[in-house]
């Protein structure tokens, strides 16, 4: 079976196999003018575009006649009946590609197309998510998020346009990034993890973290919101590339059956799931904490969380403690690596500490 983009097989006694993902990455200030171009060059001529109100006159102004058709109705966690929704207007309006200008829910919904009806896709992300570049995709039906990967679902073009993300609100900009902190984060521990993996995750922690220091003296500096994307993408490599753990699985949970909004539940859980597994995962702590500075990863991140004014607790976002027994079940209904050993007792303790109780 030839193995899908971005995967990694790892023989623990003899080394490993990488396939390095075939995306075309077009990064740059300015970089959305080149949008018909990498349609073209997909040979596309009737395009959807995915763009929230924000982005869509922009896009639309660039794409001139191509955009046939639009769409502004992407939501977190990329909804089923969402994407039912845009699948209709596709197949009415006979688009043969998808443009995506926007969030994690712009992207999410493309690549839900993509899985669905074989478009080509060139998606622009306006903030730091980064599963733009990873053959992932999240949905969630009757309360309830499940994952799927295929080569299908990979989008063929990114453009990264640093101008985008600018004017980027602060509070967006920190949970945004601290997401795609956690893809690099896991990366380091995951069992399937490389040379090449571990090297784009520690490269993608230290910009991260060099970042969202700056932007909290200058939000608009192009160095910071450079170095930010950079890491976004680089976090979002090494997503495609390596298994997640016990901090994504609670976060679909999360997000997926109690509505948790996804960036910001990423936020408040990332440095409670690390401490859960820093003693079983001293070495990808230690590279955490040296691209960072700090002498503790876990309370390094959760300093880059409070320093930005970002949420550190669960119950903030609208999670109670009477929910706990229902997201440990969940989280445990399947089995997925992790360094530390995945326990009710202690998926409870972590709860009970990201909610903000003893």
């Amino acid at each position: 079976m030839v193995p899908e983009p971005g995967t990694v097989t790892t023989d623990a006694a003899s080394g490993f196999t990488y396939t390095a993902s075939p995306t075309r990455i077009v990064f740059g200030n300015g970089a959305l003018a080149q949008l018909p171009h990498e349609v073209d060059r997909l040979g596309g001529r009737r395009v959807l575009l995915i763009a929230s109100d924000r982005h869509r006159a922009v896009a639309q102004a660039i794409l001139g006649g191509l955009a046939v058709a639009s769409f502004s109705g992407a939501a977190m966690h990329t909804p089923v009946e969402v994407t039912e929704q845009a699948a209709r207007l596709a197949r009415e309006t006979d688009v043969d590609t998808v443009v995506a200008v926007g969030g994690g829910s712009a992207v999410g919904l493309a690549k839900a197309l993509a899985a669905r009806e074989g478009y080509d896709q060139v998606v622009v992300p306006t903030t730091y998510a980064g599963s733009e570049v990873t053959p992932v995709l999240g949905e969630t039906r009757n309360g309830v998020k499940t994952t799927r990967s295929g080569p299908e679902i990979l989008p063929e073009t990114v453009l990264y346009d640093v101008s985008l993300t600018i004017d980027l609100p602060t509070d967006l900009t920190l949970v945004s990034s601290i997401n795609a902190l956690a893809h690099a984060v896991e990366a380091l521990y995951a069992p399937d993890s490389d040379p090449a993996t571990g090297a784009f995750a520690v490269e993608a922690v230290g910009r991260i973290g060099r970042g969202l220091r700056a932007v909290r003296t200058d939000a608009r500096s192009v160095g910071a919101r450079t170095d930010l994307l950079v890491g976004a993408w680089l976090a979002g490599t090494c997503l495609a590339g390596a298994s997640m753990g016990l901090h994504h699985k609670l976060c679909h949970v999360l997000g997926g059956t109690f509505a948790l909004p996804h960036a910001q539940t990423h936020a408040v859980v990332l440095p409670h799931a690390m401490r859960y597994n820093a003693v079983a995962a001293p070495e990808a702590m230690a590279r955490v904490a040296a691209a960072l500075g700090v002498d503790d990863a876990p309370s390094g991140v959760l300093d880059l969380v409070v320093g930005g004014g970002g949420p550190t607790d669960l119950a903030r976002l609208g999670f109670t403690i009477e929910q706990i027994p229902q997201a440990v079940e969940l989280a445990l209904a399947q089995q997925y690596p992790n360094p530390a050993a995945l326990t009710a007792e202690g998926i409870t303790a972590l709860l009970h500490a990201a909610v903000g109780e003893p």
